[in-house]
């Protein structure tokens, strides 16, 4: 049976594959877990639960908060905010347990859940594992005094704000900038904090109304916002997903700026300022190979993990790094969150542009991003993708074919039924046509 946590929580269709009982059980599920572990160590558990504005969050909440409490635990419902908010409250109110109800970047009918330990820190496998284990076993719950009360704390939101402001070491005064919020969970948030730190804010995609979320706007539909920051003559764009845990950006111009090459501009805003751990930064076999020359070049070393984000936390945990994320978007930054935080990057990045007195094309300019193609191979068994010899031969010729100019990366999907085929390359021709011939290879051989 396939493991029902993925590299980002527990993931699905919402009421099809994601029920309420099932929300119920894992809630009941992660707090006995946690309390056999000692985590709630004699005293009374709290734990804080946020959502993104998705209608199925209404119903999956409820039956969170109910499972929580039915297990003896305290809850603060946050209300609609961001999942990196959920951790940093987790952290800032010694809460015991964080649950944020999000599917990310997925269409408005997914939902999921993910889990903070104290600190805000997402729960490693073996605790995810165990919490899974424990799924529907009988248990006699507490009585009268032994069970958990609710309240709301939907004003909590503004310490979280309070806390990406004090992260600045300046005003944005002066920028324009155009904000996606993807109407979801940031709706509020971002455009909030960018205007509080001085700059002029034009937001887009921020009414959610528990249906439209990721609807042509946000980090995966980036069109709506290029448009937008040329036609208002903005300074540049920030886009975010559904639960604001991502950020990409835009130039002037309306160039994309992804992931790594806002990680590629951070990391020398870091260095500089001397801020940077041993000079380095910690990203995924994703990222894209311009990225990690453009690090060398610059005399910086790259810590390389496997795609997600709490990958990338260990990592940066066990170096002691203050830097690291994924091409998508996530990027986290140790001294100042315990997560990928959207907003915080968006601030971050504006900032640095606010420093340094430069457009953003020109601070992206560090980095020469490869072409590279990405197809998701969809209806093929993804749990042959590591063992398959004739996939493996195709890998191999391809990378014959592309040499030191190029790379392959074949990778079955953590959250999705999928198989991702990843190529770069030095023209875009070459990437499509390897990226082609290995996506029917998958097919053929899974």
């Amino acid at each position: 049976m396939a493991r029902l946590f993925g590299t980002d929580g527990v993931r699905g269709v919402a009421n099809r594959d994601l029920t309420a009982s099932l929300a119920l059980d894992l809630s009941v599920a992660a707090a006995r877990v946690l309390g056999e572990a000692g985590a709630f160590e004699g005293h009374r558990p709290v734990a804080v639960v946020g959502r993104d504005p998705r209608a199925s969050g209404e119903f999956l909440e409820a039956a969170v908060v109910a499972g929580l409490a039915s297990a003896g635990v305290d809850v603060l419902r946050l209300g609609v905010l961001p999942t990196p908010a959920v951790a940093y409250l987790t952290q800032s109110l010694g809460a015991d347990l964080g649950v944020m109800l999000s599917a990310s970047h997925n269409p408005a009918p997914d939902n999921g859940i993910k889990f903070f330990g104290r600190g805000g820190h997402k729960l490693a496998d073996e605790i995810e594992d165990q919490i899974e284990a424990h799924l529907g076993e009988d248990w006699a719950g507490p009585t009268g005094p032994g069970v958990g009360r609710v309240r709301d704390a939907h004003g909590e939101v503004e310490s979280y704000i309070a806390h990406l402001l004090s992260t600045l070491p300046g005003s944005l005064d002066g920028l324009k900038v155009v904000v996606d919020c993807a109407h979801g969970a940031a709706s509020g948030v971002s455009p909030e904090a960018l205007r509080r730190a001085g700059a002029t804010v034009i937001a887009i995609g921020a009414s959610p109304d528990g249906l439209n979320i990721n609807d042509g706007y946000g980090s995966t539909h980036l069109e709506r916002l290029q448009r937008a920051v040329v036609e208002n003559s903005a300074d540049a764009g920030i886009a975010h997903d559904g639960d604001a845990d991502r950020c990409f950006a835009v130039t002037a111009s309306g160039e994309a700026i992804d992931g790594d090459q806002i990680m590629a501009i951070l990391a020398l805003e870091l260095r500089d300022a001397g801020r940077l751990p041993s000079d380095t930064v910690v990203a995924t076999v994703m990222s894209n190979l311009g990225f990690k020359l453009a690090m060398r070049d610059q005399g910086l070393d790259v810590v390389e993990t496997a795609v997600g984000d709490r990958y990338v936390l260990e990592a940066m945990k066990a170096g002691g790094y203050a830097l690291g994320g994924e091409q998508s978007g996530h990027v986290i930054m140790l001294d100042h969150a315990t997560t990928g935080d959207g907003v915080l990057t968006g601030l971050q990045l504006l900032s640095t542009i606010a420093h340094r007195r430069r457009p953003l094309d020109e601070l992206a300019k560090v980095m020469n991003r490869l072409p590279q193609v990405l197809i998701n191979v969809k209806g093929v068994d993804k749990a042959k993708a590591k063992t398959s010899p004739e996939l493996a031969a195709a890998v191999q010729a391809a990378e014959a074919e592309l040499g030191d100019g190029g790379r392959v990366l074949i990778r079955p999907s953590g959250t999705e039924p999928m198989v991702r085929v990843m190529v770069e390359a030095q023209t875009e021709d070459q990437a499509r046509v390897v990226a082609e011939r290995l996506a029917e290879a998958v097919r053929t051989a899974l």
